[in-house]
């Protein structure tokens, strides 16, 4: 966390203008908008549960294929 203290006479500016080159220099920006779009890691049941749905349509729309029934 990044902390400023107001020095004796110093504008609303410049304290500003401090502030910031703080945080830019901290890097907490620049991890903050590394993390924003990262997505969980999915569980290995999941992945492995999703596999098998795509296998089994997979082995459907080939069964409908060979048939002549239009696929869905």
């Amino acid at each position: 966390m990044v902390d400023v203290q107001r020095k004796d006479g110093e504008s609303s500016n410049s304290l500003i203008y401090r502030f910031t080159k703080r945080v830019q220099q901290s890097g907490v920006l620049r991890e903050a908008k590394k993390r924003r779009y990262t997505k969980r890691p999915v569980n290995r049941n999941k992945i492995r549960l999703a596999a098998l749905h795509r296998e089994a349509r997979k082995k459907e729309i080939e069964y409908a294929r060979k048939m002549g029934i239009p696929s869905q």
